[in-house]
């Protein structure tokens, strides 16, 4: 077994409850047990990595580490049968920069039931400019479908529009034929929005309204929630008979302030979206999906692609809420 130094965005807690960010060499004898060994080519940035870089122990409870839920890259080693060096694969989502080592480091070990073979038509940026964020929108339009929501029967809302799960859900959503209702805090973003597919807006403080009722005029014939709390909640309200909500992130709030009547009374279902324990079985059809159907459902504009020496600044751009769309990050690439 071969030994290869690289480097690693590590995150360090100097003192309880400061974290420190910076760029370490590390070796690969210091990566846990794993029957695989992947040379990262490129990774991206999604909420779950700014949480573990800021230190949040609901994500990674133990420090140093290296976050990073995405990794694309090529076999050096590998104990499994099926894998072998050089072929090109992905890790996306189970512990995967949570409590293990992740996708920010230029090598990554893990066990085999992680790794995913890359699809056939995606190279490996295009597959992180996707990552979990697109995965996990492609997963929400998927459930919309399999729950035999149509363009006919009304308008979709996707709130968190301008993240990176939104963005992918609007234009997923638009080339699947819907009108799209795009829920955003950031008027300044509705020329990139309508780009994506959105035909009208709601601002944060429209989105949320109604929380002192039960129930509110029905609206939307579907939903792709990503930020919770009260504007998920009346989301729901506002669902229409028979409608259907998906539901995956929290950036606004963990807690749900709903009462049951949207659901006896309109029968709207709420679904909920995991991305990082999704079954493999699953996991292909979506990425064969995104590799296939629902290639190209987007603009270049929906990411960027930085080096590894500017992502700690990005890592603080989207903690202050101030990331559009996609960051992609190109491990080997120079800054």
């Amino acid at each position: 077994m071969q030994a290869f130094s690289f480097q690693a965005l590590v995150v360090h807690e100097e003192a309880p409850g400061i974290f420190v960010r910076r760029l370490e060499e590390r070796q690969t004898a210091s990566l846990p047990p794993g029957e695989v060994l992947v040379r990262v080519q490129y990774s991206s940035l999604n909420y779950k990595d700014a949480l573990s870089a800021a230190g949040n122990r609901g994500v990674t409870k133990r420090y140093p580490h290296t976050p990073g839920v995405d990794a694309a890259g090529v076999v050096i080693e590998s104990d499994h049968a099926t894998l072998r060096p050089g072929d090109e694969v992905l890790v996306c989502g189970y512990d995967l920069g949570m409590n293990t080592p992740g996708g920010f480091g230029q090598y990554i070990r893990v066990p085999a039931a992680w790794v995913l073979t890359r699809p056939a038509g995606l190279t490996a940026e295009q597959a992180m400019q996707i990552g979990t964020a697109g995965f996990t929108a492609a997963q929400s339009v998927s459930a919309l479908l399999k729950a035999e929501v149509k363009p006919a029967d009304g308008r979709v809302l996707v709130t968190g529009a301008t993240g990176g799960v939104g963005c992918f859900a609007v234009a997923l959503l638009s080339r699947c034929g819907f009108t799209v209702t795009a829920a955003t805090g950031k008027e300044e973003e509705h020329p990139f929005l309508r780009e994506l597919g959105a035909s009208d807006f709601l601002s944060r403080e429209q989105a949320a309204t109604g929380g002192e009722r039960m129930l509110l005029r029905e609206r939307w014939a579907g939903v792709v929630d990503t930020v919770g709390g009260q504007i998920l909640a009346t989301a729901i309200k506002s669902t229409q008979y028979d409608g259907t909500v998906t539901c995956c992130g929290n950036a606004s709030s963990g807690d749900l302030p709903v009462s049951v009547y949207p659901f006896i009374l309109r029968g709207v279902t709420l679904t909920g979206i995991d991305s990082a324990q999704c079954p493999l079985t699953r996991r292909k059809e979506i990425w064969e999906l995104l590799a296939g159907k629902w290639r190209g459902a987007w603009p270049a504009s929906i990411s960027r692609t930085v080096p590894l020496t500017e992502l700690a600044g990005c890592i603080d751009l989207m903690l202050q809420g101030r990331i559009r769309g996609r960051v992609v990050v190109d491990l080997w690439g120079q800054g």
